[in-house]
C-alpha cells in the first residue's frame, strides 16, 4: 500500500508539537520580559517609595494587612511569610498579616454581611494610623478590595494598591501608592506584582537591618 503524498514520516507530529510548544514558550518568556520592564521603567519611584514606608512602618511598631482574591489571595499569603519569616536575612520577624486565610472570619461576614465586606470588616478590626494595607486586584474593579482600601483610609492608614493598566485609574483615588503593571494580561501582572513583592521585601530587609544583611554577606564569602 503506497503512502499518500501528504503522509508524514514517524516522529513528525510530536517535532511538530514540541515546534508549536517552543514558540509559545517564546511568546510567553518574551511577553513576561516586556511586562517586567515596563513595571521597572515606569514605577521603579513607587516601588521604592512603597518599601521606605514600609519600612517605617515596620520601625514605628506599625503592622502591614494585605488582601486580594483568588491568585492575589496567594500573593497576600506569600508577601506576608517574606515579612512574619525572612527575606533574605536573619533577623527579627515583622508584623505582616494575610486578611485571606481565616476561612471562619471571611464566611462569616460573608453571610451576615456581604462578601463585599470580607476583608474591610478585618481592616476595621485590625488597622491602626500609620499601619499600612497592600490591596491586590489585577483589574482594579474587585469590590471587597476597593471597600478595604476605603476602610483603611478611614482608619489613618496608608493604603497601597497593586493593579495592572485597567485598574489604575478604579483604584487610584483611595491609594497613597499605586503600583500598576503596563499590561492587561492577568497573568502578566500577577508575574510581575510577584516581582514587585521581592524587590520590596529584600529592600525593608536592607532598610531595617543593614548591618545583619552585611554580616550575612560576609559569611556567605567565606563557604
Amino acid at each position: 500500500m503506497c503512502a499518500t503524498p501528504d503522509a508524514q514520516p514517524k516522529g513528525s507530529d510530536s517535532r511538530m508539537r514540541e515546534g508549536a510548544l517552543s514558540m509559545g514558550l517564546d511568546d510567553e518568556l518574551a511577553a513576561h520580559v516586556e511586562a517586567i520592564r515596563g513595571t521597572v521603567a515606569g514605577s521603579s519611584a513607587v516601588i521604592s517609595g512603597i518599601a521606605a514606608r514600609l519600612a517605617t512602618c515596620f520601625d514605628q511598631g506599625g503592622k502591614l494587612l494585605i488582601c486580594g482574591n483568588g491568585g492575589s489571595a496567594a500573593d497576600a499569603q506569600h508577601f506576608a511569610a517574606e515579612f512574619v519569616n525572612r527575606m533574605r536575612v536573619d533577623r527579627p520577624p515583622l508584623p505582616a498579616v494575610a486578611l485571606t486565610t481565616d476561612t471562619s472570619v471571611l464566611t462569616s461576614i460573608a453571610n451576615d454581611a456581604a462578601y463585599d465586606r470580607v476583608f474591610a470588616r478585618q481592616v476595621e478590626a485590625l488597622g491602626r494610623p500609620g499601619d499600612v494595607l497592600i490591596a491586590l486586584s489585577t483589574s482594579g474593579g474587585s469590590a471587597n478590595v476597593l471597600a478595604a482600601i476605603r476602610a483603611g483610609r478611614r482608619r489613618g492608614m496608608v493604603t497601597v494598591g497593586f493593579t495592572g493598566e485597567a485598574g489604575a485609574e478604579l483604584m487610584g483615588a483611595d491609594c497613597d501608592h499605586l503600583l500598576a503593571v503596563p499590561s492587561r494580561d492577568t497573568a502578566r501582572i500577577q508575574e510581575c506584582h510577584e516581582f514587585v513583592y521581592h524587590v520590596i521585601a529584600a529592600m525593608v530587609e536592607q532598610q531595617l537591618f543593614a548591618s545583619r544583611s552585611a554580616d550575612t554577606e560576609r559569611v556567605s564569602s567565606l563557604e
